[in-house]
């Protein structure tokens, strides 16, 4: 049979007269006329090359033909209804491997709250995180195998971006460090030994990238590639790390750290959430993101209330 002839109307006019063997009530449990019905029926009848319903008395009965069609045709309409049902997400019982790529930062700060929520609601749901990279290395063949960034800016074609949390930068430093609260004037912070940050995929600190221009150059003594790095060692030296003010709060009790506003305020941060946008329909994306971005506005509400 040459299925471009086929009208796949047909395949639900069969059905309807193989449950019901009876044209009239066959047409109305499909919303057809009587002679609409009986014309699906003749067309059946001449594809299919059999009589399909015949008559005995009053009633009509179906051919051995029909009877062994009502199976096969039943299971093959609802395979092709369920092409057009998303799936459904049960993460209770899911055991999906998701994979997001964030800095260390967004590890620190959100990873433990979403792995608590994950443990409740999935337990056998499984969370990979790989580095982050930056936009100029971020490969479309890398970017198939990510299911969530979280970065700032918005470089990463093919990804929906929704704003996750907002930050501000600060300046951490040992608890007794000899500069200690002088750091918030100029002077004292320019002639400070700072540690840099370069994480993979930038060429500088992006807190240089914006006081370069400004004509203002810090004192860079180290440069390493992650935030949690800047702190543990400005927790053991005299270096000062410009970051973001949550990673301080964060670890200031653990590292013994002390947070100093600093003389120049780089602004507010804003940290994004990133998703392809072929998973923007994905029950389980949808379910990760929604979790992700309740974590975020948590964050805000604690923000708000310690102010």
């Amino acid at each position: 049979m040459n299925l471009n002839s086929l009208d796949l109307n047909l395949l639900v006019a069969l059905d309807a007269l193989l449950r019901e063997a009876n044209v009239s009530r066959a047409a109305m449990r499909i919303g057809l006329s009587q002679p609409a019905a009986s014309h699906a029926l003749q067309r059946l009848r001449d594809l299919i090359g059999d009589p399909l319903l015949v008559r005995n008395g009053a009633r009509m009965e179906l051919t051995p033909r029909a009877q062994a069609l009502r199976a096969p045709l039943a299971q093959t309409l609802d395979q092709v209804r369920a092409l057009f049902i998303a799936d459904e997400f049960d993460a209770a019982r899911s055991e999906r491997q998701f994979r997001l790529m964030m800095p260390d930062l967004a590890v620190e700060l959100l990873m433990p709250p979403l792995m608590e929520k994950i443990t409740k609601a999935a337990p056998n749901v499984r969370i990979d995180v790989v580095p982050w990279r930056g936009p100029a290395i971020f490969t479309p063949e890398f970017a198939r195998t990510i299911d969530l960034v979280i970065s700032i800016g918005n470089a990463f074609t093919g990804f929906h971006r929704q704003r996750l949390y907002t930050d501000g930068d600060a300046l951490a430093v040992r608890r007794g460090h000899p500069a200690g609260a002088r750091l918030k004037r100029i002077e004292t912070f320019l002639d400070a030994r700072h540690v840099a940050v370069v994480i993979r995929g930038q060429s500088d600190d992006l807190i240089d990238m914006w006081l370069r221009p400004k004509g203002i150059e810090r004192r860079i003594a180290l440069v390493v590639p992650g935030y949690i790095e800047a702190l543990h060692v400005a927790a053991r030296t005299d270096l000062v790390a410009f970051v973001p003010r949550r990673l301080i709060a964060a670890l200031s009790k653990q590292l013994s750290l002390a947070t100093v506003t600093p003389p120049l305020d780089p602004g507010i941060d804003e940290q994004f959430m990133f998703y392809p946008t072929r998973a923007q329909m994905d029950p389980g994306s949808i379910w990760l993101r929604n979790i992700m971005l309740g974590i975020g506005r948590e964050m805000e509400r604690a923000s708000k209330r310690a102010a």
